[in-house]
């Protein structure tokens, strides 16, 4: 298959951040519009397009997430690291869902605590 014919899978995840500090951990800021953590057993490739039904807190509604992976962590990795890929907010959000999640993330000294990927 030629390089620029590369196959593309997409796929739905439900996902579930029940508090601020899982938010934290799975929240994605240097990607560009943002991103999400999702741990996860199953093998992405970068590129696949994956579409997340995200439960936020105590919301009552799940948020849809569209978006593409752009970070793998496999299982074994060092250091612990939970298994997962890194999904990135499609463009066309127009940082609605970045937004919807940077207002539950928590600020000051409690901004800095360690994540899924970095």
């Amino acid at each position: 298959m030629p390089a620029e014919q590369v196959e593309r899978r997409s796929h739905i995840l439900s996902l579930v951040i029940k508090d601020r500090q899982a938010l934290q951990a799975a929240y994605m800021p240097f990607i560009k519009h943002g991103g999400l953590f999702v741990p996860t057993s199953t093998t992405y490739r970068f590129g696949d397009e994956l579409f997340l039904l995200v439960q936020l807190l105590d919301q009552p509604e799940r948020i849809p997430v569209a978006g593409q992976v752009v970070w793998v962590t496999p299982p074994g990795a060092e250091g612990n690291r939970v298994a997962g890929v890194g999904i990135q907010f499609n463009v066309q959000d127009k940082n609605t869902i970045r937004q919807a999640f940077e207002q539950y993330l928590p600020v000051g000294t409690d901004a800095h605590r360690p994540t899924h990927t970095l």
